[in-house]
């Protein structure tokens, strides 16, 4: 992350209308529409399966650093610590646990996407293999305790760490030990954006439900199917959730400012450091009322930093991400984008899906999004299971992915990356279902062989 300066003498203040027009310049004409795929993975130690540190020999630190040497990656430090890289449009980011994750450049195809995420295992594996670090994709952590986990050494999560106990009682849980997947994609007009807003923020828990893959806290089943999902719900209110005024009439990119407004604040970047301006007002900062910086108005790169701190299911910035999922096995990272691409970026799809939903009413929609952690595609939605939702809107991915007839190299669509979510949901079982299975039958009730089963 960048630290901007104070703004210079002279230069005028941040108004409304600038905030706006860092939304207003997302439209994009649909022949430049790209997906952008992330992915959280967590990294151990193979011997004794510990969770790494950032500092020492085989430490988190000291893999980013054998990755910017051998393969080109520029590294980014705060103070002596290098905590992501950059190559190529794409990154490598450090969560606050140690999660590592790849933000993927945006790419015009799944084929594209899933090369790219087959590159970084390539990668990753040569320098980790030597250091006998493994990675493990699952929506939570499943032995590790929160006392087990190292901070990553940066400024924001500290001050992070003090505000998030104040707001909810599982935060701390949320940045230390979930991982997930999500998909980055465009919007042709406002209103694009309004209608593919509404429909992923409807079925964001019909995503979380296929992806369902968090059933371990601490060694031993937690009740939930994805765990991850539920901690979003007591993690804080003013920054997370369904956002209801999505749906409401007039909704569009001013409503969003409004709202971002009045999320309150975590940090303020200056000179390198992050200063602790949690739960103040970017009102005031607007109006040089902030407490913190008494006098001193934001930079647009504040405001950038400021929506980076707004966690509902579905975030907007120049484009939409789908938030819902929950990390997984390398073969399932592709087939996210194949989920959303397939809705999303095909129009027949985008009415067909609407269609789907148009019947279900704001309660129907708060009930399935606390229902699904738990109860995955067993979950009822409008009188209906959520398995059968699954299933047709697999259909309509599907289908949409069929008429897009982006090929590969080799002369294939995009329709196989979708696959596995066709037998996730005609089976109706979640992979936290199989993980349940195997723990109680193939490993005896002993997590540790999650590790070897369920590595990359």
């Amino acid at each position: 992350m960048s630290t901007p300066d104070a703004l210079t003498p002279g230069h005028p203040p941040l108004t409304r209308d600038d905030l706006l027009a860092t939304f207003e310049a997302g439209p994009k004409p649909r022949e430049d529409w790209r997906i952008g795929v992330e992915h959280e993975k967590f990294a151990f130690h193979m011997a004794d399966f510990r969770p790494l540190a950032h500092g020492g020999e085989d430490g988190i630190g000291a893999l980013l650093t054998a990755l910017k040497d051998r393969f080109g990656w520029d590294g980014v430090y705060e103070g002596d610590n290098i905590i992501a890289l950059k190559r190529d449009g794409a990154s490598i980011s450090l969560e606050p646990g140690g999660q590592f994750e790849l933000s993927g450049a945006p790419l015009k195809t799944i084929h594209e996407t899933c090369a790219e995420v087959g590159t970084h295992l390539v990668e990753i594996k040569a320098v980790a293999d030597p250091l006998r670090i493994g990675f493990l994709g699952l929506g939570f952590n499943p032995k590790w305790t929160r006392a087990e986990i190292q901070v990553m050494p940066k400024g924001r999560y500290d001050i992070m760490r003090a505000y998030m106990p104040t707001r909810g009682n599982l935060g701390l849980d949320m940045m230390l030990r979930t991982a997930t997947v999500q998909v980055n994609l465009d919007f042709e007009s406002e209103a694009d954006m309004v209608r593919k807003f509404r429909l992923s923020l409807a079925l964001q828990p019909i995503a979380t439900a296929l992806f369902a893959n968090s059933p371990f806290t601490e060694g031993k089943p937690n009740g939930f199917l994805s765990y991850r999902a539920h901690i979003w719900t007591d993690t804080d209110p003013d920054r997370t959730g369904m956002l209801p005024f999505v749906f409401e009439d007039g909704f569009g990119f001013e409503r969003y400012v409004d709202y971002a407004l009045d999320v309150p604040m975590y940090f303020v970047a200056r000179d390198g450091r992050y200063l602790d301006v949690a739960g103040q007002s970017f009102r005031d900062f607007m109006e040089g009322r902030l407490p913190a910086l008494p006098g001193e108005r934001p930079t647009l790169k504040d405001w950038e930093d400021h929506l980076t701190t707004i966690f509902p299911e579905v975030r907007l910035k120049t484009f939409l991400e789908m938030r819902g999922a929950d990390g997984g096995p390398w073969g399932r990272l592709c087939a996210l984008p194949a989920l959303w691409v397939g809705l999303l970026y095909d129009s027949v799809a985008l009415d067909e899906a609407e269609q789907l939903v148009a019947h279900w009413t704001a309660a129907d929609r708060t009930h399935l999004h606390a229902q699904v952690p738990k109860l995955g595609l067993r979950a009822q939605v409008a009188g209906r299971s959520v398995q059968d939702v699954a299933k047709d809107l697999v259909a309509i991915a599907k289908r949409g992915l069929a008429r897009r007839n982006c090929l590969s190299a080799a002369m294939v669509n995009e329709v196989g990356y979708i696959s596995e979510l066709e037998q996730i949901a005609a089976e109706g079982l979640t992979p936290a279902d199989r993980l349940l299975q195997r723990y109680n039958n193939d490993w005896q009730q002993n997590i540790d062989h999650i590790f070897q089963d369920c590595l990359y």
